[in-house]
């Protein structure tokens, strides 16, 4: 484990330190947040969450990738489905309505300057809507300010056991109120 960049950092710290610190930047992006990933959508809130993690492991963000699958996981997404994506993105593993969604997150996280009407079109020929279709360019891009984030502090990615406890804690407050449980726990 190595320190975080910036040394009034704790040793273990993570995105719920920075919030903490800086609540008037931070407290409206947790509360899109909570949005995004817990609100109305078309998409489950495993599927939200298995979109995130996904997109975080396209681009080589193990903290997000590791934190949000295992979120992923306990709402209810195929323990592992994440890895059998990457290994191969077009598994059988996947159901069929969610591979393009899934490609679609894919080219938008390695390629973001090819994406066409394709690619929106492969989307809608599932039966997904525009919505569904806005809420995963989006989750897609908050994936992308998170790995920004998590690395520009240099924060040490968390142990599978630990983002197992950190998921359960995740669904039970959500995103929002899961910054205040961790400011009364200091």
């Amino acid at each position: 484990m190595h320190m975080p960049f910036l040394k009034s950092l704790p040793v273990d710290a993570g995105p719920p330190s920075v919030f903490t610190l800086y609540p008037e930047i931070y407290g409206p992006w947790s509360s899109m947040s909570q949005a995004m990933m817990n609100g109305p959508s078309p998409l489950s809130q495993g599927e939200r969450e298995l979109i995130l993690a996904y997109a975080a492991a396209v681009a080589g963000c193990e903290f997000v990738y590791v934190a949000h699958s295992e979120v992923a996981y306990a709402w209810g997404i195929k323990n592992g489905l994440i890895e059998h994506l990457l290994a191969d993105p077009n598994t059988r593993e996947v159901e069929p309505r969610l591979q393009p969604l899934l490609a679609f997150v894919r080219k938008l996280t390695l390629t973001p300057g090819g994406m066409t009407q394709a690619d929106a079109d492969a989307v809608f020929e599932v039966g997904w809507n525009e919505q569904a279709l806005q809420d995963t360019i989006a989750i897609t891009g908050r994936a992308a300010f998170m790995q920004r984030l998590v690395e520009g502090h240099g924060f040490t990615p968390m142990s599978r056991e630990k983002a197992v406890k950190r998921a359960k804690e995740r669904i039970e407050h959500g995103y929002v109120n899961l910054y205040s449980a961790f400011r009364e726990k200091k």
